[in-house]
């Protein structure tokens, strides 16, 4: 498992992981992103970010793994690298893509309008059986989704207060993203159940591997 390592809370993730009993790495250098199984895109600044990625020459082995099925868990400023269009952007800001939702960056204000909210959660089947009921989320400028495509799977929205009814966790396929930060705290459930992809990932790719193709005959 890797934790995308350019900017932002690498060392939270690192350990949540860790806890999970995952074999975790940093991915800073284009090799490394071809020797995981599964990736976190942290919090940060996704400005920051995005420039970064380009900077170290990640951008194009990320997008191809991205699109050959590699499982990916962006949190906060790691949903907006994932997602394929961002509301507010700047002119020259690019995105990893992948996730078919357009974000809105620091959507519920600057630092000072940081909070926590318990909000209900679609845990899926595959996830532990300890992954159940509410999840307690600290948001700290943390982006939004306006607009999720039809194959997207909306796993949590905004409960209460001004921005009640906001979409902040979603899944496609490999994919998942949360706006808030699960990482802070000791509840390693988000995690989890991103190890559960990444797990299943893997089981399905050895198996393609193993079995022979069949060939027709008449």
């Amino acid at each position: 498992m890797g934790v995308l390592a350019v900017q932002g809370d690498v060392r939270e993730h690192l350990a949540a992981l860790t806890a999970l009993g995952a074999e975790t790495v940093t991915v800073r250098r284009p090799a490394e992103v071809e020797q995981v199984d599964g990736l976190v895109i942290p919090g940060g600044e996704s400005t920051v970010m995005d420039k970064l990625v380009r900077a170290f020459d990640l951008r194009e082995p990320l997008v191809r793994r991205i699109s050959e099925g590699l499982p990916v868990y962006g949190s906060c400023a790691g949903m907006i690298m994932l997602a394929d269009r961002i509301a507010d952007g700047r002119p020259d800001q690019q995105t990893l893509g992948g996730l078919d939702i357009t974000v809105r960056r620091n959507a519920f204000g600057r630092q000072v309008d940081s909070f926590e909210q318990d909000l209900d959660y679609a845990w899926s089947d595959a996830t532990p059986p300890a992954s159940t009921g509410t999840v307690h989320a600290v948001f700290i400028r943390a982006p939004w989704v306006e607009q999720a495509g039809p194959d997207v799977q909306v796993l949590a929205r905004v409960s209460e207060g001004a921005a009640a009814g906001r979409i902040v966790a979603v899944r496609q396929g490999n994919l998942m993203a949360t706006s808030f930060h699960p990482e802070v705290g000791a509840d390693r459930r988000i995690h989890a159940e991103f190890v559960s992809i990444v797990r299943a990932h893997r089981l399905q790719q050895s198996g393609a591997r193993q079995s022979p193709e069949r060939e027709d005959t008449a």
